[in-house]
């Protein structure tokens, strides 16, 4: 089931469980602003996903409402994730899905870092 980013967060999808500590994850990293663990239908040999800590539906909710410290603090988090896994060669891929038409399945902003893999072309014709 996709996600409208227009809707508003809802406290009660799976990531912000994680976050509260009512569901376990396999966490890679943590720090104040984000919050790193495997995914559990992984895609990739790696397949992390990273999410901030803060309650934002999606990419566009994030830019719009976090403090620029939670934006530096979610970005560095996320490059730290790619160096500390050994990811910066061969190279890696993150994605952000937003809204409907691009399967946005859990109405907190993630985002999914890919490697271990060639992981082919970005999107098929």
């Amino acid at each position: 089931m996709a996600v409208d980013a227009t809707l508003p967060y809802d406290d009660q999808n799976i990531f912000a469980k994680i976050l509260r500590g009512e569901i376990p994850n396999r966490t890679v990293y943590e720090d104040d602003f984000a919050l790193a663990f495997h995914d559990i239908n992984p895609q990739a040999p790696t397949h992390v996903l990273v999410i901030p800590k803060g309650a934002y539906v999606c990419w566009e909710d994030f830019s719009a409402k976090a403090s620029d410290v939670e934006i530096a603090g979610f970005v560095r988090a996320v490059g730290k994730v790619a160096r500390d896994l050994g990811l910066v060669a061969p190279g890696y891929r993150l994605l952000a899905n937003t809204g409907t038409h691009s399967h946005q399945e859990v109405p907190h902003l993630h985002i999914h870092l890919f490697a271990g893999q060639p992981l082919g072309p970005m999107l098929r014709p």
